[in-house]
């Protein structure tokens, strides 16, 4: 390793970065957002730029609005369906008993389902 005097990262020659080499900075807005926690963000947009309706909690992650009284309610996470969920709910018990004698039938008369 080197002495550690060096600074990481820069090179010979290397002056500070001011507005005089990249020019100015646009003029900025800062919109307060709040999550459903009472979180609040207040992320800078350029003043001419659309601000958004929502944006996401760094804290959390949820979805955060302007209006701190009402702030957007979480989403809903649905849990995860098994496929035996999805088909019970396309049919009934009646229809699967149904379904379940003609397969037991054809089976029975050695013919193929398929």
């Amino acid at each position: 390793m080197g002495s550690g005097n060096a600074i990481r990262g820069s090179r010979v020659g290397a002056g500070p970065m001011g507005e005089a080499e990249r020019g100015e900075a646009a003029p900025r807005v800062r919109v307060s957002f709040w999550c459903a926690n009472m979180h609040e963000t207040r992320p800078s947009f350029a003043s001419d730029a659309a601000v958004p309706e929502l944006w996401d909690c760094p804290r959390c992650g949820l979805p955060a609005g302007q209006d701190e009284q009402a702030p957007p309610a979480p989403p809903k996470n649905e849990p995860y369906k098994t496929h035996l969920a999805y088909v019970k709910e396309r049919r009934s018990d009646k229809d699967g008993k149904a379904i379940l004698e003609e397969a037991l039938e054809r089976l029975r008369n050695n013919k193929s389902p398929w």
